[in-house]
């Protein structure tokens, strides 16, 4: 682990902490150069290592690092800043996917997947979820006979979605709740895979154990590996169709 990124989970959660209590731009600026020191930077650096070991895995990775400001056009909370860090890396490959990681107060959080399914991504979701074939083959010898698939009706990448979904929760990764109350039309409301095509969204959580005090490069690259099959699946989904 290398020096500036040791501190950052401590240090970021007492920061984090003692804004919480006030959350003024006042206290906010007289404490920015230990902001810069003790959060910003070593995301930085954080950012950086990751990308570097990620990148022959997710060529053209990149790496983001959320503002403390808050955007408070529409909101009735008035507060300035954000009592959490947020990272993203952002994986071209699998638009719209990305590897994430939270510090607040409170703790931890690792996660990947895709904030929102939107336009035709979310229509080609659905028409995955319900039995439709993809219009791209999978990108991973494994699974390229879905695309293909003879039946019309049955694509098995809701299979394989679900499937996997609990093989990541016995590895620690839950996922939101979908955001729909209700399977959208025309799919029936006791379709099998109603859990999915009430999404809108598909992202998965794990909480990181703070003792023994973790290397956070080590956590979001072996959190990142293990979360790549489900980059694979989504990537028919959200890449620009071709013809099979």
């Amino acid at each position: 682990m290398s020096d500036i990124t040791r501190q950052l989970i401590p240090d970021a959660r007492a920061f984090l902490a003692e804004l919480a209590e006030t959350n003024t731009r006042d206290w906010f600026q007289s404490h920015k150069a230990r902001y810069d020191a003790e959060l910003r930077q070593p995301a930085e650096a954080l950012l950086q290592a990751v990308a570097d070991y990620l990148r022959p895995h997710h060529p053209g990775i990149r790496g983001k690092l959320f503002r403390p400001q808050r955007d408070l056009r529409f909101s009735k909370d008035k507060t300035p800043y954000h009592t959490h860090l947020h990272l993203l890396w952002q994986l071209p490959q699998t638009p719209g996917c990305g590897v994430f990681f939270g510090i607040d107060p409170g703790g931890v959080r690792i996660g990947g997947g895709i904030m929102g399914l939107k336009g035709t991504a979310l229509s080609r979701w659905r028409d995955a979820v319900a039995g439709l074939p993809l219009t791209r083959s999978y990108p991973t010898a494994g699974l390229a006979q879905i695309a293909g698939h003879p039946s019309p009706r049955d694509s098995g990448f809701a299979d394989e979605m679900a499937a996997l979904m609990d093989i990541l929760a016995l590895k620690g990764f839950q996922p939101k709740a979908p955001e729909l109350k209700r399977v959208p039309a025309p799919h029936g409301q006791s379709h099998p895979h109603a859990d999915l095509l009430r999404r809108k969204s598909l992202t998965l959580w794990r909480d990181v154990a703070l003792a023994p005090p973790p290397d956070p490069v080590a956590a979001v690259c072996s959190a990142a590996l293990v979360l790549t099959p489900l980059f694979t699946l989504l990537q028919p989904i959200l890449a620009d169709p071709v013809a099979a």
